[in-house]
């Protein structure tokens, strides 16, 4: 090789590694540029929060439509400037995942959770995670989990459907709750338990709390529940008599908790005796059937009921409480129609009194559910009855009896209240009692249908509490025998607990103007008595046990129809 051509090579093999060397350097000093991390653009979501607050309507919730809450949104959302109040950064906060969760377990409320999207959470977190700078991905997650949040507040407090549907008259227009203020200053910087929060929007009753721990068990005993029916009887089985089923019966009573875990069942022999009977009794007494231990077609009956119909029970009650009032300026008085119940209660809301009742007949004369305040009592009152009353039954029983009034301590009176006859009636005064010109009223006295004492509480239905002089109602198990008034047990307990702060009424004075005072005489309460007319299938008392009753209006069956066609539950 020519030294030239030699010298030209040995140059590029000294040059090369120099080459290779800045060629390496270069990529180290100049590496590509970073891209760039997006940003959340804060005006860009604060006008799509507008915009969604305006519209009433997200399609990402299965019930899209919000407009009866817009004008809340937009009161929330002006306290942040259209901020988002539920993620920071792509992430819900701490408070947002409490309310989730809240969301996810409603059932243990009584409501369902799919009216709040519960099963659309997770996605729309994974969905707020993939894009944490997109404007209108965190904008719906906001506006998604306001409404729902603002939907399970209501319906905690006030209930998911207007009793006025069911002419029940309870008020609840009037107790909207201030969903703004319970948001910003409570639940959006709450800094710990979410759910205890929550709680303050629902009512602050003992007995509500009660119902709401006794669904929690129901949904376990559902869950737990083999749904196999009892095998039926041929005849009422006595304490002593062999039953097929006795094992099965046992595994059912200890499961709702009436046979204690650890008492003893000899199911081999399957005689029905000792602890199962006992667990039969206990039972009875709680499904409103006596508690003779024997086990006839309706206990049985009401035995193979499925567990998922008494949590529907316990949910329609939670339902109910949340239409009361809230607070009382007084103790109040409720009275539970399908329980046959009154109760009268203290300042710290526990039972001072009970006893039992008659209300309406299922057919034609229901009691109507409602709140209002007694006002007074009447003493030896005067039965004026009713212009349906006096053509259904006084004049039918006048026509078979021209003695009927007098036989039956009844007088006929014109509209201003002066006597027109106690005696026979005429043609023409008939024809002026059905036409409700002349009235018809009972004279006072143990035999009058109102016995001896009234309790008045001014309404619309024109029902009270009333003694009775048919006593012997109140040993029934079922108790729908009045035209819609409501019969007393006990009325010289009542009227002792509601004249209990004035001195001049004791009980025996009391029992003086019952049996010998002046007739018609009105005694006013020094303050209004609350006085609810309630409709509960499922009531848990103070001791913790869960009593059921029978839905003998059917009122049970017109709520869980409602429920059962989804929001916006016709409002």
């Amino acid at each position: 090789m020519p030294l030239a051509r030699r010298l030209t090579a040995l140059k590029l093999l000294v040059l090369f590694p120099c080459l290779l060397a800045l060629g390496c350097k270069s990529q180290e000093i100049s590496p590509a540029a970073p891209t760039p991390t997006p940003v959340l653009n804060a005006e860009t979501v604060a006008d799509r929060l507008r915009s969604l607050a305006t519209g009433g309507e997200l399609s990402d919730l299965r019930w899209p439509d919000y407009r009866n809450y817009v004008q809340r949104i937009q009161e929330l959302y002006a306290i942040t400037n259209y901020s988002p109040v539920w993620s920071r950064d792509g992430e819900p906060t701490r408070q947002a995942l409490g309310v989730i969760a809240a969301l996810e377990s409603s059932q243990q409320k009584g409501l369902l959770p799919q009216d709040y999207d519960a099963s659309l959470w997770p996605s729309h977190i994974a969905a707020l995670h993939g894009a944490p700078s997109n404007a209108d991905t965190v904008a719906r997650f906001d506006m998604a989990l306001t409404v729902s949040a603002m939907r399970y507040i209501s319906d905690l407090h006030i209930g998911r459907v207007n009793p006025a549907q069911f002419k029940f008259d309870l008020d609840i227009n009037h107790r909207t709750y201030d969903l703004v203020q319970f948001l910003s200053q409570r639940v959006l910087i709450a800094p710990g338990d979410m759910q205890a929060v929550l709680n303050e929007a629902e009512p602050q009753f003992d007995g509500y709390r009660r119902t709401e721990i006794a669904l929690q068990h129901y949904l376990t005993f559902e869950a737990m529940d083999p749904g196999k029916p009892l095998p039926q009887v041929i005849k009422t089985l006595e304490p002593g008599d062999y039953y097929a089923g006795i094992a099965q019966l046992a595994q059912r009573l200890r499961l709702v908790g009436d046979l204690p875990p650890e008492a003893i069942v000899d199911t081999d022999t399957g005689i029905y005796d000792g602890a199962i009977v006992d667990a039969v009794k206990h039972y009875q007494v709680r499904h409103g059937l006596g508690g003779d231990g024997r086990l006839g077609k309706q206990t049985l009956q009401q035995l193979n009921i499925p567990l998922n119909f008494r949590v529907t029970q316990l949910e329609d009650a939670l339902e109910r409480w949340r239409w009361l009032p809230h607070d009382f300026p007084q103790p109040p008085i409720a009275v539970n129609i399908p329980e046959f119940v009154l109760r009268a209660f203290t300042k710290d809301r526990k039972v001072a009194l009970r006893m039992n009742v008659v209300v309406g007949k299922a057919v034609r004369h229901q009691t109507p559910v409602f709140a209002q305040d007694m006002k007074y009592i009447v003493f030896r009152p005067y039965w004026n009855v009713p212009l349906s009353i006096t053509r259904a039954e006084i004049l039918p029983s006048i026509r078979k009896d021209r003695n009927y009034l007098a036989r039956k301590d009844f007088e006929v009176t014109d509209l201003s209240g002066r006597l027109v006859t106690s005696g026979p009636v005429t043609q023409d005064q008939m024809a002026q009692m059905r036409s409700g010109k002349l009235l018809v009223r009972q004279k006072p006295g143990p035999t009058n249908s109102l016995g001896l004492v009234k309790f008045l509480f001014p309404n619309t239905h024109s029902v009270y509490l009333h003694d009775t002089p048919a006593p012997q109602l109140f040993a029934q198990s079922r108790r729908d025998f009045s035209h819609g008034c409501v019969r007393v047990e006990k009325p010289l307990e009542l009227a002792t607990w509601l004249l209990r702060d004035q001195p001049e009424w004791t009980e025996t004075s009391i029992r003086q103007a019952m049996e010998s005072g002046p007739d018609n005489r009105q005694v006013d309460l020094t303050k209004p008595v609350p006085v609810l007319i309630v409709y509960l299938t499922a009531v848990v008392e103070q001791n913790g046990e869960v009593h059921f009753f029978d839905d003998i209006y059917g009122h049970d069956r017109s709520l869980n129809a409602v429920l059962a066609k989804g929001r916006p539950y016709a409002n």
